[in-house]
């Protein structure tokens, strides 16, 4: 297949403007009005990303596959970013808009209002590729019995891509399709996905609300995409289709300190002791928990925190035979904690730490 490069063109046209701020959206009911029902439902949480979100737009705009609507969900901004998206006529964009109340409850939001058989989710500062959808609807035709799809995915830093990113490769005509049983073994493997990457079955998606847990930001994705996998096999196309925007300035992952573990490990903790699980997913979830707990270590290193190093690292003994326990206990006894930064840098296998861990190597 013959790599083909692609830059996002923007489609949409805004209006004139007409002054002020736009008075407060209606939340509108998703059987409200004539609108026809799409394949697509595109869910995008606003809050204050008026520097991002019309590239963010355009990529949506821009997709090969027209049978979609976007649902952006202002969570409060003091910026201009929703007046910008007011300003856009095309019609399959919709804004609505809450007092602020997190990412989470942004997103529930426009999945109780979506009208698309699948809901795809978007933040505001990351982009599809043009064939974005085009390739998830064929991931959906591979798997019919999967209810999430997915595809690979590129990063790009704040300050490389700026306002709209680089364009990217893909292969030309079909690419290979994944069937992902077990999420937290493919994991642990290498990167999987990210939130702006997948896509859910609606019916889903609405037996599982709230979906995104109300109150959490870090993490509050991942939490979903692991409970999802316990109930259906995830398509995952093999191409980079979105891309991830990272090192953004006040983003609440920039600002997370891995001191604890986030809330949503506890709940898989639980589910595991539940017996809700099956032996074998069961099993995974333990290493992929323990796996998170090495990076945890890793961390505490680099704080120059060794005896909490310690305490993580003997908390993950569940893998004690593997290569990645013992190095860790070797960083832990002798690196100094720049070093270990250094090195947890250069190996990072996914853009959202510390979940990124590969279980079969340092």
């Amino acid at each position: 297949m013959n790599p083909s490069t692609s830059r996002f063109a923007a489609t949409f046209t805004p209006a004139s403007p007409a002054g002020g701020s736009p008075g407060p959206a209606e939340r509108p009911r998703r059987d409200a009005g004539p609108r026809a029902p799409v394949h697509f439902s595109i869910v995008i949480p606003l809050h204050d990303k008026a520097r991002y979100v019309m590239a963010t737009l355009g990529s949506v705009l821009a997709q090969t596959d027209p049978d979609f609507e976007v649902i952006v969900v202002d969570d409060g901004s003091r910026d201009e970013g929703p007046d910008l998206v007011a300003a856009i006529q095309d019609p399959r964009v919709r804004l609505v808009r809450q007092a602020n109340a997190g990412v989470s409850v942004a997103r529930n939001l426009g999945i109780s209002l979506a009208r698309g058989e699948w809901v795809a989710f978007l933040d505001a500062d990351d982009w599809h590729h043009p064939r974005y959808l085009e390739q998830l609807r064929r991931a959906q035709q591979a798997a019919p019995d999967a209810d999430v799809v997915a595809s690979r995915f590129v990063t790009f830093t704040d300050a490389q891509a700026m306002a709209a990113p680089l364009a990217w490769q893909v292969p030309d005509g079909d690419v290979p399709v994944e069937r992902i049983n077990d999420l937290p073994t493919r994991w642990m493997q290498g990167p999987t996905l990210f939130t702006g990457s997948v896509a859910v079955r609606r019916s889903l998606l609405d037996r599982m609300q709230p979906c995104f847990p109300p109150g959490e930001s870090f993490g509050e994705d991942l939490d979903l995409w692991f409970r999802v996998g316990e109930r259906s096999p995830i398509a995952l196309v093999h191409a980079p289709l979105a891309a991830y925007r990272t090192e953004v300035g006040g983003s609440l992952s920039a600002r997370h300190d891995p001191r604890e573990l986030p809330p949503w490990v506890e709940r898989m903790r639980e589910r595991v002791r539940s017996g809700s699980l099956p032996a074998h997913r069961a099993r995974s979830a333990l290493v992929y928990i323990s796996q998170m707990k090495i990076d945890m270590a890793r961390h505490a290193v680099v704080r120059g925190e060794r005896l909490a190093a310690l305490r993580w690292l003997w908390a993950a003994r569940r893998i004690v035979r593997t290569k990645r326990w013992w190095f860790t206990a070797f960083m832990i006894l002798s690196w100094p904690g720049s070093l270990v930064r250094g090195y947890m840098d250069r190996t990072r296998a996914s853009p959202l730490p510390p979940e990124g861990a590969s279980a079969g190597t340092a």
